[in-house]
């Protein structure tokens, strides 16, 4: 369903996404990457722990909450992939006590 316009990018990235390996447009946001590495949804909510996925793709609607590099509560839409990048789906509401 969500697809590159440039099927050969010419940088690539390698970064994890829920302990997967995947091969990500090097300057594509961490929300486009999860999208077409087709894992589906990037939370859960806290109450009904019902899955969300990205949805405005600008930072508004905080659907796309994950966990990057350790880090809960990230946009992902407002984040851009790094070479070995660990990006983990959410689960309810971001622990930040660590």
């Amino acid at each position: 369903m969500f697809k590159r316009l440039d099927s050969h990018p010419e940088k690539c990235v390698t970064i994890t996404i829920d302990g997967k390996p995947f091969e990500a447009a090097a300057g594509e946001t961490v929300a486009a990457a999860v999208l077409l590495s087709g894992i589906g949804y990037t939370r859960t909510t806290p109450v009904s722990d019902a899955p969300r996925a990205p949805f405005c793709l600008m930072g508004v609607c905080y659907e796309c909450l994950m966990v990057i590099d350790g880090q809960p509560n990230r946009r992902a839409c407002q984040e851009y992939v790094v070479e070995g990048m660990r990006i983990e789906r959410q689960h309810g509401a971001g622990d930040l006590s660590e």
